[in-house]
């Protein structure tokens, strides 16, 4: 710009051979070359250094403005302030940050959950852009009318325990006439209720406790047996109490995971269930080729040892991609389920929710 400034200058200078028409013209072409540069200085995506957040979609055309903010809710609560699995991962080195860099994103706020209905009703509230729980209150939420889609099943082997009190019930027939904690609406809560109904035992009595409450009940023997999952359902079996069954057993009572995202996201970001679960696979890969480090991880998270967290969360129980026929299978099974003991409002198809 300030060469062509020059130029006209000079020429100007020489005894006014222009007219006064044609130096209008060529200022006017310095204006317009002085617009452009300024406009090319503060467009595109954060990607190329731009300052906005639009992206562009699959077919290259844009999107509306991606927030720079993403909110993401897990189940737990630990001093790393991550999940586990290859999100946890993948988020605690990085991976998945920089990869959401391309879109606009620059911060990834996580916000760990007691259970799954209470990030469910963070998530309906707005609160929340999308988390990864369980699959059954993420079911519950979805046929009471939450509008969320399901974006990935990253495993589908949770193990639920039934851990009865010391010198209390051996066996789950043991548990007729009994008191159960357990978190309603969660997936233990499928797995103690089905398991009771294929021993036939009908005569019992749940009550609604979170873990830490629970495992304070059982050790006062307010309670006959509780439900538990991973490292804490294992150090409870070390310290005595009784290990009444556990869903390894009952493949059909395995809980799995699912990644929802709220359809108010979706509408500012289309693609972002194609960017995320891209971002995840790539820390997956990662993940494989630092196991030792995984497991050390994984028992900093979970206050272990990696020997213990390998036991509980082997790296072969992770998903390399979105969805599996093995997982559907899964989530039709507790869908059916719910429905059928009026846990979820309304029945619906798996394929309905998901968003492949």
């Amino acid at each position: 710009m300030s060469k062509l400034y020059r130029e006209i200058k000079g020429v100007w200078s020489k005894g006014g051979r222009l007219t006064l028409i044609t130096g209008v013209v060529m200022i006017m072409l310095v204006l317009q070359a002085c617009g452009n540069n300024t406009g090319s200085g503060n467009s595109g995506t954060a990607a190329n250094g731009g300052g906005t957040n639009t992206v562009e979609a699959a077919g290259g055309e844009a999107t509306s403005d991606v927030p720079a903010v993403l909110n993401f809710g897990y189940i737990g609560s630990n001093k790393l302030n991550v999940p586990g699995g290859a999100e946890g991962w993948g988020l605690y080195k990085g991976i998945i940050q920089e990869e959401l860099k391309q879109y606009g994103i620059t911060e990834v706020k996580l916000t760990g959950f007691p259970n799954g209905p209470d990030q469910t009703e963070s998530l309906i509230s707005g609160r929340l852009d999308f988390g990864s729980l369980g699959d059954t209150p993420a079911i519950i939420a979805y046929a009471s009318g939450a509008k969320t889609r399901l974006i990935a099943q990253t495993s589908a082997h949770t193990v639920g325990y039934l851990i009865g009190k010391k010198d209390g019930p051996k066996t789950v027939q043991d548990l007729k006439g009994k008191t159960i904690a357990i978190q309603k609406g969660s997936f233990m809560h499928r797995y103690v209720v089905g398991l009771l109904k294929q021993e036939g035992v009908t005569d019992y009595k749940l009550v609604h406790m979170l873990i830490p409450d629970a495992t304070a009940a059982l050790a006062r023997g307010d309670v006959d047996a509780t439900t538990n999952n991973g490292v804490a359902a294992l150090k409870q079996i070390e310290q005595g109490y009784t290990h009444l069954d556990d869903a390894s057993t009952h493949p059909d009572l395995l809980g799995s995971s699912a990644t929802v995202v709220s359809e108010e996201y979706l509408a500012k970001f289309p693609d972002f269930p194609k960017v995320w679960n891209a971002a995840r696979e790539k820390a997956l890969a990662d993940l494989k080729q630092h196991e030792d480090e995984y497991y050390e991880f994984l028992a900093e998270i979970g206050d272990t040892t990696p020997e213990l967290a390998k036991q509980v969360n082997p790296i072969s129980d992770i998903k390399d991609t979105a969805f599996t026929e093995d997982g559907t299978k899964l989530l039709e099974g507790t869908k059916n389920f719910l429905v059928e003991e009026k846990l979820a409002k309304k029945d619906f198809n798996i394929s309905d929710w998901q968003l492949k």
